[in-house]
């Protein structure tokens, strides 16, 4: 698995969990975030390594699925893009610049 795929899988997760069932978020978490093997996690479960494979891979899916609809990842990623933009553009130092900066950094922290 590339690191990019990981972490995609990552944001998604973040914007969709509540979404998911808790078996998914669990088996979810432990794969992605606790980097436990499907091995272990099968384990833990007392279930097959093919049944959280299954999981986990129909789970990447639906995320996959309601980014698609949703696009709250990919509104993220563009903001985050104009937000460093903006702040490469706020050189000068001036009191209209603190402004906009004070303005960014609430932009930048909202939820």
């Amino acid at each position: 698995m590339t690191l990019v795929k990981t972490t995609r899988i990552n944001f998604l997760f973040d914007f969709y969990q509540s979404l998911l069932t808790d078996k998914q978020r669990t088996y979810m978490k432990l794969y992605y975030l606790e980097d436990l093997s499907l091995g272990e996690i099968a384990e833990e479960y007392g279930i097959s390594r093919q049944a959280v494979y299954d999981n986990v891979r129909r789970t990447e899916a639906m995320l996959e699925d309601y980014e698609a609809k949703l696009k709250l990842f990919s509104k993220f990623q563009k903001r985050m893009d104009i937000i460093e933009r903006m702040e490469k553009m706020l050189t000068s130092n001036n009191e209209e610049t603190k402004k906009l900066w004070d303005l960014l950094n609430t932009l930048k922290n909202h939820d």
